[in-house]
């Protein structure tokens, strides 16, 4: 074996073939072997665990430019490779926003620090103010292959349908990810709109704030011949539109993230900021169809949205405090907890399957075979845990999952070939 190589030893190798016992070897940032008792310079443990293509997020806030003191690309890519992720697609809410070459060119630069793949992702309007389209084919030189306003839904109709037949003809394979929400019907919402929004005296979201917005832009997509992708559904109506309009053969993608898939807006009872998100957490009719449609492919992948926020920002009274809740190092155990799949399926959902949306599919998310890229991730599919106060390395402590047992741990992570979690502990 070559000089410097990384054998990852005793485990089953689970990708988009099968699922297979095998070792695999490493060097130069690629895998050079799989099979039988093979050797390398260096041993990663993998017994009882699961070898697989390194997980991929689609939908992450990590903060830099602009609000450091919340993340850094450093410190998000330390909880991504934390948890299983050796790529992640940071969303473009940085102040400034990620609506030009030069910014898409800072945040790669960043980037080079981290313990991941950074693919930055593109505005869709210029500041995400939502009156004038951003440059997106210059950012698409840059490599930006997704664009959205996320935080923000592109409000205007008209527009949206520019954006949308602007991104056709790019000569680039792009995506359009919508923030699927009404301002106008959503406007001083702090959570759904429902049973305990009223005991609570606090104003809500109504399922018409996400629906109105899934429907428009399923519209739109048929108009223009556009493809797009569905920013964290929420509720069911949503996943019956889009299994609708995938029924009928629309080029339209979806996600769902942990929270949506877990949580309930019961969480919300004891005014706990922490549990405020937007979209917001529905009804545990909601949650079940959410599931479902993870289940049988409606909705394609799950996406963190991992949404950092100071403490002194998250302890501020419900209706004044941000949403968003930290996600990357919690996705995977989530997902194993409470969706009734194969591993191999879940897997699916969190690697080749968003890689394929986000167009990375030649680098991550592809077969464990040699001469691929070495971004691999080393489960424990077995292992529960139990979640602690600060258990993070993100420069926040927004985790709405303390003191829930989820199932699934990280054991080893490989981006480009370099061990950069072994045994669970990051190692830079």
């Amino acid at each position: 074996m070559p000089d410097g190589s990384v054998v990852i030893k005793g485990g089953r190798v689970v990708d988009a073939t099968g699922e297979r016992a095998a070792d695999v070897v490493v060097a130069d940032g690629h895998v050079v072997a799989v099979g039988a008792d093979l050797n390398g310079d260096r041993v990663l443990d993998a017994g009882g665990c699961l070898v697989a293509p390194g997980l991929v997020d689609l939908h992450a806030h990590l903060r830099q430019p602009g609000k450091e003191e919340a993340e850094t690309i450093e410190s998000g890519s330390r909880c991504a490779a934390l948890g299983g992720f050796t790529a992640v697609v940071a969303m473009p809410n940085t102040t400034p926003a990620i609506d030009s070459a030069a910014v898409v060119r800072e945040v790669l630069e960043l980037g080079r620090t981290a313990l991941c793949a950074i693919h930055p992702s593109g505005a869709i309007t210029v500041g995400r103010a939502g009156d004038q389209l951003a440059p997106m084919a210059e950012m698409a030189e840059r490599g930006v292959r997704l664009f959205t306003d996320d935080g923000t839904g592109v409000q205007d109709d008209l527009l949206m349908r520019r954006a949308m037949e602007y991104a056709v003809g790019l000569p680039h394979d792009v995506v359009l990810a919508q923030h699927c929400e009404s301002a106008a019907l959503a406007a001083g919402g702090h959570m759904h709109e429902g049973e305990w929004s009223s005991r609570l005296g606090l104003a809500g979201q109504p399922y018409a704030a996400e629906e109105a917005m899934v429907a428009r832009d399923i519209a739109l997509a048929r108009l223009t011949g556009a493809r797009i992708h569905m920013q964290h559904m929420s509720t069911a109506g949503s996943v019956a539109l889009i299994a609708a309009a995938r029924a009928s053969g629309l080029a339209v993608s979806a996600e769902a993230t942990p929270h949506h898939l877990l949580l309930t807006h019961a969480e919300c009872a004891g005014f706990d900021p922490v549990f405020k998100v937007n979209p917001p957490l529905r009804t545990e009719a909601d949650v079940a169809a959410v599931r479902r449609g993870v289940v049988d492919g409606t909705l394609d992948a799950i996406a963190t949205d991992h949404a950092p926020h100071t403490s002194d920002a998250k302890d501020e009274p419900f209706d004044q405090a941000p949403p968003g809740m930290l996600g990357l190092e919690f996705a995977l155990g989530v997902a194993l907890a409470v969706l009734e799949l194969p591993v191999v399926e879940v897997l699916a959902r969190l690697s080749w399957r968003p890689a394929a949306i986000a167009g990375v599919s030649d680098t991550q998310g592809g077969p464990v075979a040699a001469g691929r890229p070495a971004n691999l991730c080393v489960i424990d599919p077995e292992v529960r845990w139990t979640v602690a106060a600060g258990q993070t390395a993100s420069r926040s402590r927004n985790i709405p999952y303390v003191g829930r047992m989820l199932q699934g741990k990280v054991r080893h992570t490989l981006c480009a070939g370099e061990p950069v979690v072994v045994d669970g502990d990051a190692q830079r």
